[in-house]
């Protein structure tokens, strides 16, 4: 039953650092660090937003474009798998980690969105994805329903 086993993340958040291009043998690969916040409620009943984060490995030339386009505080929106590790650290100590490897990663917001607005290198042919809501919502004005001579029995649903 190993086959029907299903490792998927997707995550929305901010970045808490700018990004880190580093390579693996010839492969470039981008390390983020993702900031995305839960809501707990506290023992007097108010909500407050508690941080998570998550570091996130991009590999390939879409790690490259992280690097590139993304600088710390940016909203991103990623899609990926978890992946557990096991090292000896310095002072030989058992360490553990989950880390998410990106197979994907949007570029949310517009390009100044980012902690000190400079949008880090955009220029207007590179376009970030923005929000879900269409820009011409006029695709989705009522269509009035008419009273066509159809019986509801017609009707086949």
């Amino acid at each position: 039953m190993a086959g029907s086993n299903i490792n998927r993340v997707i995550l929305t958040g901010n970045l808490t650092r700018d990004p880190e291009l580093r390579a693996a043998g010839n492969t470039p690969v981008c390390g983020l660090r993702l900031a995305v916040n839960g809501r707990r409620k506290t023992g007097d009943g108010q909500w407050v937003d508690v941080p998570n984060y998550f570091d996130v490995s991009v590999f390939g030339a879409q790690g490259e474009n992280c690097a590139r386009y993304l600088t710390k505080g940016r909203p991103v929106a990623v899609d990926g798998r978890l992946q557990w590790r096991e090292w000896t650290d310095k002072e030989g100590n058992k360490r553990q980690t989950v880390d998410i490897i990106a197979e994907t990663v949007q570029f949310l917001g517009g390009r100044d969105d980012a902690s000190g607005g400079n949008g880090n290198g955009f220029s207007s042919s590179v376009r970030a994805v923005e929000s879900d809501i269409p820009v011409d919502t006029a695709d989705f004005v009522s269509a009035s329903v008419g009273s066509g001579s159809a019986a509801e029995d017609d009707i086949p649903f």
